[in-house]
Parts: structure tokens; C-alpha cells; sequence
């Protein structure tokens, strides 16, 4: 009996992760993605606002900040950023990915907007937002009514990723519904948060800015053309003719983009255009990004906003709902928050590009003192319903909404055959359901024949006596597959019954090699048995040629159950030393530190390549063979494992990516039957009853015990859900998913009587 090597615990992952979360009962680990202060950007202010409402009404919620950092200007952030992640570097996308993964957070809340993280309309995001299991709440700060194709590409992945969709108007809203097809429980709407300050104190902050006796208008922002300030200025000449006294003040540095474009150039062309009017001295400049205090100070100070943009598309401006909470009468274009926040007399809406619009607006009521008082009372009673405070109690709401806790439950002692027999008929069974209907347009294949074959033979006698002749019907299939013009089988069939190929794919020509030897030792009539033996000596010999190592592992398989019946079988005996000796061959060549496996790639049926040299090793009394089997599978054991404890299968977002750990999704049942196969072999070579508790935790993942904390199979039925997407369940019920929950349930079953 091969001995295994001392190796660490794979409980220590969990142990590493629990010891991050702080002692305040029950917690919740938040990764909170964005830009953050120093910086000098909205988003940066948002979400240091984020972490501090959360701070004040969540403790129970521990916040790790992961801030965008530009690639040109090194940015020293507070202590409470875990980690930066550089603008543009990949690299940066991924290792932050990777350190959400090991904190064990719970909840990945991403703050977008296309320009913050480099890339094709901001796609770099996508290489970390792939990459983390936890349920993802994302924040959508622009959301276009007409995007480019980059754009609506990065937006059709965010969306199938994200568990919310978060939008600060209902205008955001009905555009992820009409244009980008979201679901409607996918999408919260919930106000710009806003700090909670007294009302009407204009005239005690207005000394502070040398407004004293002045009336004051304001823009702030970071200086663009888009900002439409042009037009205000423009409107000068025609309110100071009546206010003398009056003052506008433009507030915010120049665009950090547009400042590395052209300097300050647009700068000097507005200035340049208050000398022209003949109104530079009713322009304040404040050519700084301001603290948010300090902002909230000027605002104060004002008694009008003016938020002139120039296009309708602008999703959420957070100043406009600053100066609406601080109590500022609001002149704007009606640009989409705008609309919304101003609806119902809260504000003025005012024409694109229109300088007389502003100028009456203004000069009307700057004349009207009960109006101006009126409109600021009515924005500031509205701000009430965005305060910071209304927000954390909205976004936790949201928090422990999407929070997911992965937890197992029984493994059955019977499984059902209801939702098996669903989906078979006369000729076979049928590939593919939509949802618990069986889709006829994808008709059959030999794939998943091949494996009901093998079931029938391991089915309860109450369960197989149900399944009438469907052993003959998925034996017949098989045996109809095969093409001796051409010397392989065929894979696809249409509902007509008719081939849609000549020759299947090598992994389809192995599962059936496979499904025939599993036949020929496991059928309960020799009849049957007989038929696989032959078929098999009839057509094994085209594994000798696979290069698909998936493929020379199920012929593998196959070879191994023949000869357990016919120790002497000189074919399967040849099926089983050549590919034994090419897995070995291909590992050799693959393998490396970190990296224990037979490819350069992870795919489908992972743990099938493990089993195969595990079951050939002792067959063939060859200890390399099998400690090649006890090393790959415990590596791949390892990283289907996570730190919190669970099985999490590779996910499909995997396939082709050379050297790089797995992506968590698509999940699907075929690795969870897998993966308990493989322990119960390695359990026969070693005897270490560690390899049942890798088998039921991979059970456990049709249980509840997985990523999005689902029940995937049923046990009552024997149906199964073809896995686990980002959004939670795939609720189609294909006959490899079915197939691989009652072969999986039946594996485990006899995996514990064999321990005892």
C-alpha cells in the first residue's frame, strides 16, 4: 500500500480565514472596491463616505477598502485601504483578486465607472471581478443610454455577474431593464448619500469664503467642458445688471484627464471669457480639490447651485445632491438626476446651453426672497431622504441580502428516479431541459447514454424496476454509435434519430469505452455483460491513438473495470499500460512548483485524470504510476477547497488559461461525482480515511454546502440542477447534471459502507 507523504491540513485555509474576522459577533467581511481618499475624484469621496457610514451604523460589518490607484501618480492612502490596485496593470487586478479570495470576504462591492480602471471602456475590472466567488453588489455610476460595443460588452458581464445592480436614479434604472435586459430583482435603487447638516446657516459660513454681503451662486466639480459653465458665465451680464452684488464661484480643480491633455488652457479660455463680458470681477475661482468638509463649508455658503451640464446622460451628479441636502436652491439642465432629484418643485430645470434661461432664473429668484427660501426648504426636507445614515440602513439592508452562507445538509439515504426517467424516452436520453422539460432541439448524445448505461447498473432493484427497458435502450444506443466505416463512435443525435457526425470528440469515444467496461463487469445480466465485453474488444482499440488525456483517462477507466472481470484481457491490459505511462509522460512535462498536474490547463473532469493512475497503479503494480495519482489529486483537492471550508468545483470561466489558479464559475455536478470517484480510489491505495472526508465534503456541494448557498440537487426526485452561475442556481435540469447527482449520490453511499 503506496504511504503518503506528511502535507499541511487543508483545514488550515479555514483556520487562516477565521482568524482575520474581528471578535464582534456575527460578522460580515466586506471588500469595498473603488477609488478612495487622498485621491481627488467623486468616486474616491464616495466611497471613503461608504466606509465611514458603514463604520458608524455596521460595526458588525468589517470593511477591507481596495482603492484604484493611478498608474502615473503614487497615491499613499490611509491605513484603512488593505490594498491598491494600479489603473491598467492586469497583474494588480489579479493578485487583489486573489487577496479577496484568502480574507474570505463575504461580500465584493465594487463601485464602477468606465474611466477608473484601464482597459477597454474600463474591461481591465473584469479580471478581478471574474476571479472572486463572493456575491457581487456592484454600483453603477453611469449607466448609458447608448453605449459602444466595449461598453455594453463590460456592462452584459457586470450584469451577469452581480448579484445587485445598484442605480441612483429611476432613469439608471429602466435603462438596465430596456436596454441591458437586467433582471428586475437584480436592481436597487438607492440614493447618493449626503451629509446631515443644519438648515439655513448661508449667512454664518459666508465670511469664511469673503462672501460676506454678497448673493452667491455655485459650481463645483472638477473642471470639463461637459460642465456647461460656459453658459453661466455668459448669463453674467444680464443678473449683475440687477444684483450688483452678486457673485458666482466656480469651485473645483481642472479634470486630472483634461489637465494632462491640455494644461489649464479651458481654464483660461472661460477666464478669459468673464474679461470679455465685462464680469470678472462677479467670478470666484477656487482652483483646488477641496476636503469634504471644506466643500460642505462653501456649499453652505451659497445660495443657489448651478449645475449647467451640457448632456442629458449624466446618471448621478453627487454635488447636486450635496447642495439639495445642504439646502441650496437648485438651478439645472435637465440632465437625468436632475429630472428626477428636482421633480415636484424641489428645483429649476432650465434649457441646455440657454444663458437667458439661467440669467431669469437667477435674477427671479435672487428679486424673490420667499421663493429663494421656499425652494431651499423643499430641496433640504428632500435631502433628508438620502442622508448618510438612510443609506448605510438601505445598503446593509442590501448587504445581508446578497450574503450567501455556504451550509451543508444530509447526505440522503435513497435517492428518487423521477426526474431521471423525465428526461428519457424510446431512443435514449435526452442531452438538455429547459428548466424541468426536456428540450428536444438538442436531441442525444453517446456522452450521456453512455453514463445512464453505467447507472442502470448500480441503481437500487425498486429503482431499476421503475426504469422499465431503459437499460436496453441505452445499451442499444451505445451499440448504434458505433461507426466501423470509420472505426469511432458517433457523439450527437437529432430528435429524428438521426447522426448529426461521423465521429464524436475523443472524450465522447472514451466515456463510451468507459460506460462498456463498467458493463461488462457491473451488469446484472450476463447477456449484457457478454455484448460490452465484445463491443469493447470491437472498438477499444482506437484509445490506443487518443491524444485528449481526458479521453485516455476514461479508457483507462474502462480498461480497469474489464479487467477486474478478465485479469488475462491483453487489450485492456495494453489500454491500461499505454496510457497510464502517457498521463505519467504528460505530468512530467506539465508539472511544476505550485502546479502538480498533468496540463497546463484545468478543464472538465478534473479528478477522472487522478482516478485513472490511481486505479491503473494498482492494477499494474506500478508505485509511480500511483503516487502520480495520490500527488495530482491532493493538489487539485487542495484548490477545490477554500479557505471557509467548502468544495468548490472548477468553474467552466477556467477552461484554456494556462497556469492559473481556477475561476470560480461556472460550477457544474460532473466534477463533485468526480472528485468522490477519485477519493474513494485514493482511499484504496491508501487507506487514509482523510479521502472520505474530501468525498463527503464534495457531496456537500448538492446539499447547500457551496459558494451561493444553494440545494442543487433533490434528493426526493433524483434531479439535479446543471449548477451554479454567479447569480446562484442554473435551474435547467441536463442529463449530465442528473446523471452525475444520482451517480454521485450512489458513489458516496458506497464510499461510507466501504469505511464502515
Amino acid at each position: 500500500m503506496y504511504e503518503a507523504p506528511d502535507r499541511t491540513s487543508f483545514d488550515e485555509g479555514l483556520e487562516a480565514c477565521q482568524s482575520l474576522r474581528p471578535s464582534v459577533a456575527p460578522t460580515i467581511r466586506l471588500a469595498l472596491i473603488g477609488g478612495f481618499l487622498p485621491r481627488r475624484c467623486g468616486i474616491a469621496t464616495f466611497t471613503a463616505d461608504i466606509h465611514a457610514s458603514l463604520a458608524a451604523a455596521a460595526p458588525e460589518i468589517a470593511v477591507d477598502v481596495y482603492a484604484m490607484a493611478p498608474a502615473a501618480t503614487p497615491t499613499i492612502f490611509d491605513q484603512v485601504v488593505r490594498a491598491a490596485i494600479t489603473e491598467g496593470d492586469v497583474d494588480s487586478f489579479i493578485d487583489t483578486a486573489k487577496q479577496i479570495e484568502a480574507s474570505c470576504a463575504d461580500i465584493v462591492w465594487l463601485q464602477h465607472e468606465f474611466g477608473l480602471f484601464g482597459g477597454l471602456a474600463g474591461d481591465m475590472v473584469l479580471e478581478l471581478v471574474d476571479r472572486v466567488s463572493a456575491p457581487l453588489i456592484v454600483t453603477l455610476h453611469t449607466v448609458l443610454a447608448k453605449p459602444d460595443a466595449d461598453q455594453r460588452r463590460v456592462m452584459d458581464r457586470l450584469i451577469a455577474r452581480a448579484t445587485k445592480l445598484v442605480v441612483m436614479s429611476e432613469r439608471s434604472r429602466d435603462l438596465l431593464r430596456s436596454v441591458y435586459q437586467a433582471d428586475e430583482d437584480q436592481i436597487a435603487l438607492v440614493a447618493h448619500g449626503v451629509p446631515d447638516r443644519p438648515f439655513g446657516r448661508a449667512s454664518q459660513f459666508k465670511p469664511q469664503f469673503g462672501f460676506a454681503g454678497k448673493q452667491v451662486a455655485l459650481t463645483f466639480g472638477l473642471l470639463s467642458p461637459g460642465k456647461g459653465i460656459e453658459a453661466v458665465i455668459e448669463a453674467l451680464p444680464a443678473i449683475v445688471e440687477d444684483h450688483p452684488e452678486f457673485l458666482y464661484c466656480i469651485a473645483g480643480a481642472t479634470h486630472p484627464n483634461l489637465l494632462a491633455h491640455e494644461g489649464e488652457a479651458y481654464r483660461d479660455r472661460l477666464q478669459a471669457l468673464a474679461v470679455s463680458l465685462g464680469v470678472d470681477a462677479h467670478v470666484r475661482w477656487i482652483n483646488a480639490f477641496m476636503d469634504t468638509d471644506d466643500l460642505l463649508d462653501l456649499l453652505e455658503a451659497a445660495d443657489i447651485y448651478v449645475t449647467p451640464y451640457t448632456g442629458a446622460q449624466q446618471s448621478t451628479s453627487g454635488t447636486l445632491s450635496y447642495a439639495m441636502a445642504l439646502g441650496k436652491a437648485v438651478i439645472s439642465t435637465p440632465y437625468v438626476h436632475a429630472v428626477e432629484l428636482l421633480a415636484d418643485d424641489h428645483g429649476v430645470l432650465v434649457p441646455f446651453n440657454d444663458s437667458e434661461a439661467i440669467a431669469n432664473e437667477i435674477r427671479y429668484l435672487l428679486g424673490d426672497a420667499d421663493r429663494l427660501r421656499t425652494l431651499q426648504r423643499r430641496a433640504y426636507d428632500r435631502g433628508r431622504e438620502m442622508i448618510w445614515p438612510v443609506f448605510a440602513e438601505r445598503t446593509c439592508a442590501l448587504i445581508a441580502e446578497s450574503r450567501v452562507v455556504p451550509k451543508a445538509g444530509p447526505i440522503p439515504d435513497r435517492i428518487g428516479i423521477a426526474g431521471f426517467l423525465r428526461i428519457c424516452d424510446d431512443t435514449g436520453i435526452l442531452q438538455h431541459s429547459v428548466h424541468m422539460i426536456p428540450d428536444r432541439a438538442h436531441g442525444y448524445c453517446v456522452d450521456d447514454n453512455a453514463r445512464a448505461l453505467m447507472l442502470m447498473h448500480r441503481l437500487d432493484d425498486d429503482a431499476l424496476g421503475r426504469c422499465g427497458q431503459l437499460t436496453s435502450v441505452f445499451a442499444s444506443f451505445v451499440q448504434h454509435a458505433w461507426n466501423p466505416d470509420r472505426g469511432e463512435f458517433r457523439n450527437f443525435m437529432g430528435f429524428g434519430r438521426n447522426w448529426l457526425e461521423d465521429v464524436g470528440s475523443e472524450d465522447s469515444c472514451g466515456r463510451t469505452l468507459w460506460a462498456l467496461g463498467a458493463t461488462a463487469r457491473d451488469a446484472r445480466e450476463p447477456g449484457l455483460r457478454q455484448w460490452a465485453l465484445e463491443l469493447f474488444e470491437h472498438t477499444a482499440a482506437s484509445a490506443l491513438d487518443f491524444g485528449s488525456p481526458r479521453a485516455i483517462a476514461f479508457a483507462m477507466l474502462g480498461a480497469d473495470f474489464v479487467l477486474a472481470a478478465h485479469p488475462e484481457h491483453d487489450l485492456a491490459n495494453r489500454l491500461l499500460r499505454s496510457g497510464a505511462d502517457r498521463l505519467l509522460a504528460l505530468y512530467g512535462a506539465a508539472a511544476r512548483p505550485g502546479w502538480r498536474w498533468f496540463e497546463a490547463v484545468l478543464a472538465y473532469d478534473n479528478c477522472r485524470l487522478a482516478e485513472a493512475m490511481l486505479r491503473a497503479g494498482v492494477r499494474l503494480e506500478r508505485p509511480d504510476v500511483t503516487a502520480c495519482g495520490v500527488e495530482a489529486l491532493r493538489w487539485i483537492n487542495d484548490v477545490q477547497i477554500m479557505p471557509q471550508g467548502h468544495y468548490r468545483p472548477v468553474g467552466s470561466d477556467s477552461f484554456g488559461y494556462a497556469y492559473a489558479l481556477p475561476r470560480p464559475f461556472d460550477q457544474q455536478p460532473l466534477e463533485v461525482w468526480a472528485a468522490i470517484d477519485a477519493a474513494s480510489a485514493a482511499y484504496d491505495v491508501t487507506g487514509d480515511d482523510i479521502w472520505l472526508a474530501h468525498a463527503r465534503r464534495a457531496y456537500e456541494w448538492f446539499t447547500g454546502a457551496n459558494d451561493r448557498g444553494a440545494i442543487v440537487g433533490d434528493a426526493l426526485t433524483g434531479t439535479s440542477k446543471d449548477g451554479i452561475n454567479p447569480r446562484g442556481l442554473n435551474l435547467n435540469e441536463g442529463a449530465e447534471s442528473v446523471l452525475a447527482y444520482q451517480h454521485a449520490t450512489y458513489a458516496i453511499r458506497d464510499f461510507v459502507r466501504k469505511v464502515g
